[in-house]
C-alpha cells in the first residue's frame, strides 16, 4: 500500500471515528490540510525508505496510536509497538478498521514504560522513534537501552520537531518556560515517571547526547522538513512547495537550523564514512 493510498484510507477513518479528530486535525481547517498532509506523508515515506527488509524486527517506540506501524504492517512489516497514556485504548477499534484493507497482524502492541521493561539485547534491527524521543527521561538510560536492542546493524530512525527552531521554540517558552522534565503519573502504571516537557534539541544536541553512547547520527538521512507557512499550501502546489524547501535546508545552514520545524535523521553503533 503507497502512502497517498494509505492517508487517502486514514482520511476516511477519521471521518468515521472522531475520537481520533482530537489529535488528527487534517478535518479541522481546509485552509491547512495540505499543510498538514505534506507533513505527515513526508515522515511515512522518510521511515519507510529507511526500512528495505520486511523481514527486519522493528520495534515502534512511543507509537501512540499506531498509525506508521498499521501502514508498515499494511506493506509485510512486522513491528511492536509500545506506548502509554490515553492511545493504547484506541488501537483494538483501529486494527479492525484497517483489517478491511490488509493483514494487519504484523503490528503487535504493548502499553509499557521502556525503562521497567526494556527489550533483550539485539533484539531489533531498527527502532523507530517518532514525536518521542524529546519525552523520554532519563534521557542518557533510553538511549543506552536503544544501543542494547539494537543488533550490530540496527539502526535508529528518529523524528522529531527540530529544537533550532526559533519560532517553536518561543512558543514552548511561553508555555512552560524553562521547566523542560516534569513528573506525571501514570493511572495503568500507579506509578509516578519522568517526562520531557516537549524538550526538543537541535541536530548538534542530539548528534552530541547519542555520541555518549556511541551512537552516531548518519549525514546523509538527516533531512529537514516544513519551512513554509500553511497558508502557502494548496491542491496544485503542494509537492513544488516541498522541493523548494527540500532545496532550501540543503543550501542555507541558517534556515535549516533555525526556521525548518521537522528534523528526521537515522543512528546506528557504527560511523557510516561520509554519509554513506
Amino acid at each position: 500500500m503507497t502512502v497517498d493510498q494509505f492517508f487517502a484510507l486514514f482520511l476516511d477513518e477519521l471521518r468515521s471515528n472522531p475520537k481520533l479528530t482530537s489529535y488528527y486535525k487534517f478535518l479541522a481547517n481546509p485552509a491547512s490540510f495540505e499543510f498538514r498532509k505534506v507533513y505527515v506523508t513526508q515522515r511515512l515515506h522518510y521511515i519507510l525508505d529507511r526500512l528495505p527488509n520486511t523481514e527486519a524486527a522493528i520495534w515502534d517506540c512511543g507509537c501512540g496510536y499506531g498509525t506508521t506501524a498499521i501502514f508498515l504492517a499494511l506493506n509485510g512489516y512486522k513491528v511492536h509497538g509500545t506506548t502509554l497514556e490515553f492511545y493504547f485504548e484506541h488501537i483494538p477499534e483501529r486494527l479492525r478498521y484497517w483489517s478491511q484493507f490488509g493483514d494487519v497482524s504484523g503490528f503487535t502492541y504493548s502499553y509499557e514504560n521502556l525503562f521497567d521493561s526494556p527489550p533483550a539485547p539485539a533484539s531489533y534491527d531498527h527502532i523507530i522513534i517518532q514525536d518521542t524521543l524529546h519525552h523520554l527521561e532519563p534521557l542518557q538510560d533510553a538511549l543506552r537501552i536503544f544501543r542494547e536492542a539494537l543488533r550490530p546493524a540496527g539502526t535508529l530512525i528518529i523524528v522529531e520537531e527540530n529544537g533550532g527552531n526559533v519560532v517553536q521554540n518561543t512558543k514552548l517558552y511561553l508555555r512552560r518556560g524553562n521547566k523542560r522534565i516534569i513528573e506525571i503519573h501514570d493511572p495503568q502504571l500507579d506509578k509516578k515517571i519522568l517526562l520531557g516537557n516537549e524538550n526538543i534539541r537541535n541536530l548538534a544536541t542530539w548528534r552530541r547526547e547519542l555520541a555518549r553512547q556511541g551512537l552516531h547520527i548518519y549525514p546523509a538521512d538527516v533531512q529537514y522538513i516544513r519551512l513554509f507557512p500553511p497558508f502557502m499550501f494548496k491542491d496544485d502546489n503542494a509537492q513544488q512547495l516541498v522541493e523548494r524547501e527540500n532545496k532550501l535546508w540543503r543550501r542555507n545552514s541558517f534556515l535549516k537550523e533555525n526556521l525548518f520545524f521537522g528534523l528526521n535523521f537515522t543512528a546506528g553503533k557504527a560511523p557510516k564514512e561520509n554519509g554513506a
